[in-house]
């Protein structure tokens, strides 16, 4: 595959399903769909952990959480090991970033040339008390939820700024001889769960359809999805108004975030870029948006740790679905291979989604991991062309036939007949590491990182930062 310029766009918190070019019957978003359709989708991508910090540090550095230790949310990238970012701009190549980048800041060097109005972690620390994992501080989602409808956030007003940005920086690079890099960063969907009235009025409450096992006697009993209720504050369940309220907001700002990719892809025709620039499109992670009882990301389900993925330009094959499964750590290889750049480790486990997209399904296994807010211990997924693997340390792990069962409903773990399958997963899972020691380091560096905080009362009295301040904007 030749050369070209290379536009990644990266939205946060996009749940996989949740646009039109994935079957979703309601939401609008037409200029997603339009890029499926002159380009290639992914069925069966994945993050490679479904909480924000991590699944970036990942994504930039094309290595598995536990291997960089950029655990949870206040663990952010730093500069090492060197991004891809790093790589490109070393090689002589125009790599920019616009947006949310959720690393440290600090006048860290995080390998771009440029990074256009970013927004990093709250004081280059983040959320310090998503450390605490024994007897924390329990979260309450509630008034979060109970805000949900049309309106106007710092989210919008800065995606609408990122917009902007991009169409200028487009017009600038217009002329370029050398391949370039524009890495685009948009904070929507993520809560809050605001949108702009003219998006939430289009999803009438009463046609919103209610998310798999949302009411509290459908629930999952497992013993780590039971403890993410807990700690959110969702044990009690939510009323059917508050999940169809919250859920149109979602679906009203996904289409808002539509909206503002379609601008610059409109600019990326208008500069005449379009014949040769490779557009990749993607998400940090997903949205459990009210299934299985809960509201955001954490869990290891497809509705947050799946995400969308979508490719165009030249070279790439016009309307076709790919089933191979896929991972963000596969963006490492992709950013090199689309400008021609050199590769430098080869020791990295991802592979260029270009050449994926070029080749047949096949069989395929990515990886995901989460030892973050919410959880008690360390949670690992393998997933194959059929089957998820989930281990959970200290409980039950959980199997699910994604051809017979794609919403996940039944777990067949403790079935016989799906015995050998369960041993086989988790000797492929310790052929990648060890969860139990594993679990032992996150938590480990965790306790350090509280400890340098000034102890578990200072990191209270602190707060949570749930989400990260638009630049210029005053931390709550």
């Amino acid at each position: 595959m030749g050369e070209s310029n290379f536009l990644f766009i990266l939205s946060d918190q996009h749940h996989r399903k949740v646009s039109g070019c994935y079957g979703h019957p309601l939401v609008q978003t037409p200029h997603l769909d339009m890029l499926a359709a002159r380009g290639t989708r992914f069925e069966n991508a994945y993050a490679t952990c479904p909480i924000c910090v991590p699944s970036r540090a990942s994504l930039a550095t094309g290595r598995f959480v536990h291997q960089i230790g950029y655990w949870d949310n206040s663990h952010p990238y730093d500069g090492t090991p060197p991004s891809w970012h790093h790589l490109l701009r070393e090689q002589g190549f125009q790599c920019d970033s616009i947006g949310k980048l959720h690393f440290k800041g600090q006048n860290c060097d995080h390998g771009f040339r440029n990074e256009i109005e970013p927004l990093h972690v709250v004081d280059g620390s983040g959320d310090v008390l998503g450390c605490l994992r024994s007897d924390p501080p329990f979260r309450n989602k509630h008034d979060e939820l109970g805000r949900a409808g049309p309106g106007d956030s710092t989210y919008l007003q800065y995606d609408n700024r990122c917009t902007k940005h991009a169409v200028d920086w487009l017009a600038h690079h217009k002329n370029d001889q050398k391949p370039w890099c524009l890495f685009l960063n948009f904070v929507c969907p993520h809560p809050p769960y605001i949108a702009p009235s003219e998006f939430y009025e289009q999803y009438p409450r009463a046609s919103i359809p209610l998310p798999l096992q949302w009411s509290p006697d459908t629930w999952p009993n497992h013993p780590t999805i039971d403890y993410f209720r807990r700690f959110f504050d969702f044990s009690k369940g939510l009323s059917e108004e508050t999940v169809r309220r919250v859920t149109a907001a979602y679906y009203g700002t996904t289409t808002y975030l539509d909206q503002q990719i379609g601008k610059v892809l409109a600019a990326l025709d208008k500069s005449g870029l379009t014949d040769n620039t490779r557009v990749l499109y993607t998400s940090d992670h997903g949205e459990c948006l009210g299934a299985r009882g809960i509201f955001g990301k954490f869990t290891l389900y497809d509705e947050a740790a799946a995400v969308p993925m979508i490719i165009a330009g030249p070279e790439v094959s016009v309307g076709k679905v790919v089933n191979t499964p896929v991972s963000l750590v596969d963006c490492f290889p992709t950013a090199l291979d689309c400008v021609g750049a050199e590769p430098i480790a080869d020791d990295l486990p991802g592979n260029s989604i270009w050449q994926i997209a070029q080749s047949n399904d096949q069989e395929r296994t990515v990886f995901s991991e989460y030892h973050a807010l919410g959880s008690e211990h360390g949670s690992y997924m393998l997933r194959n062309s059929r089957y998820k693997y989930i281990y959970h340390v200290n409980e039950p792990p959980q199997l699910f036939d994604l051809v017979n069962d794609p919403n996940e409903c039944n777990d067949l773990a403790e079935t016989l007949e799906h015995r050998n399958q369960l041993q086989n997963f988790e000797i492929e899972l310790r052929e990648i590491l060890d969860p139990e020691m594993v679990n032992g380091e996150a938590h480990a560096s965790q306790k350090k990182k509280i400890k340098t905080a000034g102890g578990i009362e200072a990191v209270g009295q602190r707060g949570a930062f749930d989400h990260s301040p638009t630049p210029g904007e005053k931390a709550a």
